[in-house]
């Protein structure tokens, strides 16, 4: 028997006593990479739902809020998969959240889908996710959604030729793509193009590559980590000036700990990203002043997909009347509109995909450290690739 007609009569037989008489508390399974070297991500998308949960009380709509913690160690579909697999038959869970990682969550989509457990994806930005499972649903970002806002927004700026360097690897490509399709159907002309390994320690022969066509900006994508001090180090050494020669990234590029290790050659660097810390609005003062309090430490995107999945979680649980099945709740869950940290945030009832805003960012220096500057915004985003997909 293969494992959706296990999980079907499995199901079948739960129902009955999950609405007779398990209505005492919602079990969330979280599958993250609790060890290894995606654990700190792990650590602030925990925070955030932690937050969430200290804001607002452990119980929703007359249930207590129980969660599942569960560790893939890293980079693992097949573990993700017998997690979530074990979450549904062995422990029961009303729904599956968490995913930091792509692979993991697409293999555990699997299951979503046939469990009917509402999936809620609170980091991993691979577009077709939510088309895996008609129970997912993203509070985090996408990189199609970021890298195309910001490849028009780059071309209206009066940027007319531009190079891309990326990381050889999905999210890379995905975010090549984007930008280069956003770009050049502006009105932008790509100049050249280059990807380079995911661990690579210098940049130099890549930037000077770029220098050599003379572009107008370079739109670059890499991870965070040691990455951006290597290419911030290659940009200096090769006499890049990023008020000259605009240097355009994703958000990853100049995140809290990226600029950290740059230091001043990150000044003028331009990101587009979905959130940073330093956004000036009262309810994400309150937020960040309450996750320093709780954790010693400032929130990331991902602490926002975190405290936002939760608010999903418990806004359909409420419009649901505390009823855990999954149509229920991803019916509930569709067309959600609410204020984010972040900003306004919606679902898209047609994708399940979140809607939000592009942030355009320069770094700065405020007062003695560096700062994401907000300068401009692209307004209601939704993730393009699943908006051509619809059509």
């Amino acid at each position: 028997m293969d494992f959706r007609a296990l999980v079907a009569g499995v199901v079948a037989g739960l129902i009955g006593a999950t609405h007779a008489g398990a209505q005492d508390s919602i079990k969330i399974g979280l599958i993250l990479p609790y060890s290894g070297q995606f654990a700190d991500t792990a650590s602030q998308l925990e925070s955030g739902i932690k937050l969430y949960i200290k804001q607002h009380g452990a119980a929703v709509a007359g249930r207590k809020i129980e969660l599942l913690r569960r560790d893939t160690g890293g980079v693992a579909p097949d573990v993700a998969r017998r997690l979530a697999q074990e979450l549904v038959l062995r422990d029961n869970v009303d729904v599956l959240a968490g995913f930091v990682l792509s692979p993991n969550t697409l293999a555990a989509a699997d299951v979503s889908a046939a469990a009917k457990k509402l999936m809620v994806v609170m980091n991993a930005g691979a577009s077709i996710i939510t088309t895996k499972s008609p129970y997912a649903t993203r509070t985090s970002v996408t990189l199609p959604q970021v890298s195309e806002a910001f490849g028009a927004w780059a071309a209206r700026s009066g940027i007319k030729k531009a190079y891309s360097m990326v990381s050889d690897f999905a999210p890379g490509h995905d975010a090549e793509a984007g930008f280069q399709r956003a770009f050049t159907a502006a009105g932008g002309e790509m100049v050249g193009s280059v990807r380079f390994p995911v661990v690579n320690p210098d940049f130099s022969a890549f930037v000077q590559r770029a220098k050599d066509v003379n572009p107008q900006a370079i739109f670059l994508f890499i991870p965070a980590g040691a990455q951006p001090a290597a290419f911030g180090k290659a940009i200096a050494e090769r006499g890049i000036d990023p008020n000259k020669t605009r240097i355009l990234g994703t958000g990853e590029t100049t995140s809290e700990g990226a600029l950290k290790s740059m230091g001043d050659t990150a000044l003028g660097i331009i990101t587009a990203w979905n959130y940073d810390y330093n956004q000036d609005s009262q309810l994400n003062q309150t937020f960040v002043k309450e996750y320093n309090e709780a954790f010693r430490r400032n929130p990331d995107f991902t602490s926002v997909g975190g405290y936002d999945g939760m608010h999903l979680i418990y806004e359909a649980l409420k419009k649901a009347g505390g009823n855990s099945d999954g149509e229920a709740l991803i019916t509930a869950v569709k067309g959600l509109a609410w204020e984010s940290p972040r900003g306004p945030v919606a679902i898209d009832p047609d994708t399940r995909d979140i809607v939000q805003t592009i942030y355009i960012r320069r770094v700065e220096k405020v007062g003695d450290s560096l700062r994401n500057v907000v300068f401009g915004k692209v307004e209601n985003v939704k993730d393009p690739v699943l908006a051509r997909m619809k059509n």
